[in-house]
C-alpha cells in the first residue's frame, strides 16, 4: 500500500468518510454518519443479496437495530431466538440457556437471520440515510494521508477506475481485512486456529418436539457443530474444528462433511431425513487479529480488525458495535482530530476488552472442565446469570454484572485444580473420576 498521496488525480470524488465494505459494520457506520450530515461513500465489492455465514444474532444487537431504525425489518425476516442450547453426547444431556434469565432485563431475545436478507436490509437503510452506497465496486489501493486527504482507488464492475479522496477512512471489509493485509499486520490467533465446513439443509428434525428457535451447539471430542433454524424450514449446519481434524479428509468436502455429521449420534439423529440444499463451503484460519487497529484519520471495525471463533455467535454484534463506536470517532475527527485521538484509543480498548471477554470462553470451550460447567451450570454467586449475559453479548456490562463472571472464572480455575487430583464436576457437585485401568502385564512369548 503506497504512502504517497501527494499527486492530484482527475475526477476524484471527495467525501468526509469512505467506508470499505458494505456488510453489517460498514452499513452501521454509514447510516450513523450520514444521519449526522456527513458525506459518506460506502464501497461494497459484491452485490446484495449475497450469501454470507454468521446467521445467529445476539440480544445486544437489538439496541443497535433500534438506533438504526431497522427493528421491524429484522423482526420480519428473522426467526425468534430465545436462547442457546448446548448438547454433549459425552455427558448424555443438554442445557438450554434462556436470555431472559440473564442479568440484563432490557434485551432478552434475538433473531436467527439469513445473512443475505439481513445485510441487504442494513445496506438499504444506509442509502435511505443519505450515504452514497455503491455495490460492485472493489477497492484496489489506499494511500493514507490524514492531512491532505487519503487516496482510494477502486474498480467498478464495468472496469471503470474510480478515485476517491476521503478525509477519514473506515475499513469494514470483513474477512478481506483490506488494510491489515496491505499493511502486513494481520496475524493468526495462536490460541484458536480453527476452520469450518457448513451448508444449508431442509428437513432437519428439531431438537425437541418442535422447533423453538434456539441455536443448538452440539459438542464433540474435537470441536463443535452449530444448528441454526432459519425461515422456510431451513437449518444452517456447520462443524468447527482444528486443521488436523480436517486434514483427515479423503474424498470430496461434501462427503467428508456429511460423514462427520453422521459420526455424532445427537447430530446424526437430527439429519437422518434431511436434504442438503446448498453447496458445502469451507472457511479456514477462523481466528486472527491485526496488530494495529487505528491511526490518524483511519480505523478498522468488525472483522476487518479481528475475528474470533463463532461458537458464541458474537461476530455480527462485535462488527456493528465497533462500527457504532468507530463512527463516533470519525465524526469527531472531522471537526477536532486532537480530541478524536483520545476517543480512538478508548475505542480500541473497548473493542479489545469485548473480544477478550468472549475469547476467555472460546479458548476453553473444548476443555473438559468448561464443558462440565456448561452441562451442570451453577447459579451460586449468580454465575449462571452472568454467563447468560455474556452469551447475550453484554460484553460492556456494568460493574455489578461483572462479579458473576469473575465468580465463574474462579470456579473454572478451582475445578481445573480439582481435576488434577482426580475429581470432576457432576450433577451433585464434585465426584471422583474413575481411574483408568492399569495396563496388562507384558507376557513372554
Amino acid at each position: 500500500m503506497p504512502l504517497d498521496a501527494s499527486r492530484d488525480l482527475p475526477d476524484e470524488t471527495r467525501c468526509d468518510v469512505l467506508i470499505i465494505g458494505g456488510g453489517p459494520a460498514g452499513s452501521t457506520a454509514a447510516t450513523l454518519l450520514a444521519e449526522k450530515g456527513r458525506h459518506v461513500v460506502m464501497l461494497e465489492k459484491d452485490r446484495h443479496p449475497r450469501f454470507h455465514i454468521g446467521e445467529s444474532l445476539l440480544p445486544l444487537n437489538l439496541r443497535i437495530f433500534h438506533r438504526l431504525g431497522v427493528s421491524d425489518r429484522i423482526a420480519a425476516i428473522g426467526v425468534h431466538k430465545p436462547g442457546a442450547r448446548f448438547v454433549s453426547d459425552e455427558h448424555g444431556k443438554h442445557t438450554a440457556f434462556s436470555f431472559a434469565e440473564g442479568l440484563n432485563p432490557d434485551f432478552t431475545y434475538s433473531y436467527q437471520v439469513r445473512r443475505s436478507e439481513f445485510d441487504e436490509a442494513l445496506f438499504a437503510r444506509a442509502r435511505e440515510a443519505g450515504a452514497d452506497a455503491r455495490e460492485g465496486v472493489r477497492v484496489l489501493d489506499v494511500a493514507l494521508d490524514a492531512r491532505g486527504g487519503h487516496r482510494v482507488t477502486a474498480r467498478a464492475e464495468d472496469g471503470a477506475m474510480l478515485h476517491f479522496r476521503p478525509r477519514f477512512l473506515m475499513d469494514c471489509s470483513g474477512r478481506d481485512t483490506f488494510l491489515a493485509t496491505a499493511m502486513g499486520t494481520k496475524a493468526r490467533n495462536p490460541h484458536n486456529n480453527t476452520a469450518a465446513i457448513y451448508g444449508h439443509f431442509r428437513g432437519v428434525a428439531p431438537f425437541g418436539e418442535e422447533e423453538d428457535g434456539n441455536i443448538t451447539v452440539h459438542l464433540f471430542d474435537e470441536g463443535w457443530f452449530w444448528m441454526i433454524p432459519l425461515t422456510g424450514g431451513v437449518m444452517s449446519i456447520g462443524v468447527v474444528s482444528n486443521p488436523a481434524f480436517f486434514k483427515r479428509r479423503r474424498g470430496s468436502v461434501e462427503a467428508f462433511f456429511l460423514s462427520t455429521l453422521k459420526s455424532v449420534p445427537s447430530v446424526a439423529r437430527r439429519i437422518a431425513r434431511a436434504e442438503l440444499i446448498s453447496e458445502v463451503t469451507t472457511t479456514g484460519n477462523y481466528s486472527y487479529a491485526a496488530k494495529v487497529m487505528q491511526g490518524d484519520g483511519w480505523l478498522m471495525a468488525g472483522d476487518a480488525y479481528a475475528f474470533i471463533d463463532p461458537v458464541f455467535s458474537s461476530g455480527v454484534l462485535l462488527a456493528m458495535a465497533s462500527a457504532e463506536m468507530g463512527s463516533e470517532v470519525a465524526d469527531t475527527w472531522l471537526d477536532d482530530p486532537a480530541r478524536a485521538a483520545a476517543m480512538a484509543r478508548t475505542f480500541e480498548r473497548k473493542v479489545k476488552r469485548a473480544i477478550g471477554s468472549l475469547s476467555w470462553l472460546i479458548y476453553r470451550i473444548n476443555t473438559p472442565v468448561l464443558r462440565d460447567m456448561f452441562m451442570w451450570p451453577s447459579n451460586r454467586f449468580n454465575m449462571k446469570r452472568g454467563l447468560i449475559s455474556l452469551l447475550a453479548g453484554d460484553v460492556h456490562a456494568h460493574p455489578d454484572r461483572q462479579v458473576p463472571v469473575l465468580a465463574f472464572k474462579a470456579a473454572y480455575r478451582a475445578l481445573t485444580i480439582a481435576r488434577r487430583f482426580g475429581y470432576r464436576l457432576g450433577p451433585d457437585g464434585l465426584v471422583r473420576m474413575p481411574r483408568a485401568p492399569a495396563p496388562a502385564p507384558a507376557t513372554a512369548g
